[in-house]
């Protein structure tokens, strides 16, 4: 029988809820006998627990989506989008973010220990898909006693997560915001990842992903895998408009191989920081279990097997349009999807250079639409 325990974890200023004797099976068919969630929370849940909202992280976020990170010693990630009076407000809402399975800010990955030994999972940790990640994140509503989400926010992957939920929960959700995501990870982002995930194993410090028993970190694998993905987070405009060609603190060009370019220098920066914060594994996995996800042969048979009187789900769907790694077409089939299968669903394409990292960054019109789309749904099931 599987037994559950909450604790307080200081350093991570977070809780963790620890499922022993869990057998928790994964998609791959492989077990984790013993997992842990590491969560945070914001806001207050009302009497009648209808009011709790999941944020779901991208690639390389975490559970501090708002407040003080003590990895980063920064703002959370969307600081700006979560908080009293901010669009989801907190004096209204139950905000919940986890970090994923697999992930690296106290959830169960390949970073962690193995089950009651002092032994670092490394490479041996099991592949993980997003279904996993969404699994694990019932068993913690679950655990808090929340029968019905009012809300799954996400983009990027997180849009992955939140579009699973669709799939394999209907019933326990009633609004999703669905943000700069797809069906399927195209073959382009497969490539991309690939590329990553190349440097990381090629850099001699990885050894086969069990590095921690060698006190060693692939840190040039994964500064180079993090400059790569960087690239594909902005758009040509973005990076002209931020960077041009700008020489880097001097006016004459080096004809050497240091980083001549302003550009050059943002990504180094990028790189060397991300591996303070990031586990190299993590991100071999998570990239991994986003290269899985394809639901662009199943989705429409999925929802047609629930019954549309059922399926009470409100959907917003949103893109952006300089973003090229999730470009807006792909966010437009799920949106055909649902209207051919007369389910409500909203959709809004902002007009920014910024890229697929929009979703991040200030947004006026991404924090309009949020702001109307939660307050709204909540007054027709508040009021």
């Amino acid at each position: 029988m599987s037994n559950i325990e909450i604790k307080k974890n200081k350093e991570l200023d977070c809780n963790i809820v620890e499922f022993t004797n869990a057998n928790f099976k994964l998609v791959s068919g492989s077990v984790l006998e013993n997992f842990k969630i590491a969560f945070k929370t914001f806001g207050s849940l009302n009497q009648s627990k209808s009011n709790a909202i999941l944020i779901c992280h991208a690639l390389t976020g975490d559970q501090y989506v708002s407040g003080h990170n003590p990895i980063t010693e920064r703002d959370g990630w969307w600081s700006r989008m979560v908080g009293p009076d901010k669009p989801i407000d907190t004096n209204k809402f139950f905000v919940i973010c986890s970090n994923v399975l697999g992930g690296c800010s106290g959830s169960t990955g390949p970073k962690e220990k193995k089950d009651n030994k002092d032994i670092i999972h490394g490479g041996s940790f099991p592949s993980i898909t997003i279904q996993d990640m969404v699994s694990a994140q019932v068993k913690l509503i679950d655990v808090l006693k929340i029968d019905k989400l009012f809300s799954v926010v996400g983009g990027s992957m997180g849009a992955m997560q939140a579009l699973q939920w669709s799939v394999d929960f209907p019933n326990r959700i009633r609004t999703i915001i669905h943000i700069a995501g797809a069906l399927k990870h195209s073959a382009q982002n497969i490539a991309f990842h690939e590329v990553g995930r190349q440097a990381i194993m090629s850099d001699p410090n990885w050894h086969k992903g069990n590095y921690d028993e060698e006190k060693s970190i692939p840190e040039r694998g994964l500064s180079v895998a993090r400059m790569i993905a960087h690239i594909t987070y902005l758009s040509e405009d973005a990076m002209h408009r931020k960077f041009g060609r700008k020489l880097q603190s001097r006016d004459i060009i080096s004809f050497g191989f240091d980083a001549d370019f302003q550009i050059e220098s943002y990504l180094r920066y990028q790189g060397r920081s991300f591996v303070e914060r990031f586990d190299a594994n993590s991100y071999l996995y998570l990239t991994r279990a986003m290269d899985y996800f394809d639901h662009s042969e199943t989705y429409r048979k999925t929802l047609e097997f629930i019954n549309n009187d059922n399926d009470d789900i409100n959907y917003l769907v949103i893109s952006f349009t300089s973003d090229w790694l999730f470009p807006t077409r792909e966010n437009k089939e799920i949106v055909e999807t649902l209207n051919n299968l007369s389910r409500n669903v909203s959709f809004l394409e902002i007009e920014t250079d910024k890229g697929h990292d929009s979703f991040l960054l200030d947004e006026p019109d991404l924090d309009i639409a949020m702001k109307g789309f939660l307050e709204s749904n909540y007054r027709n099931t508040h009021e």
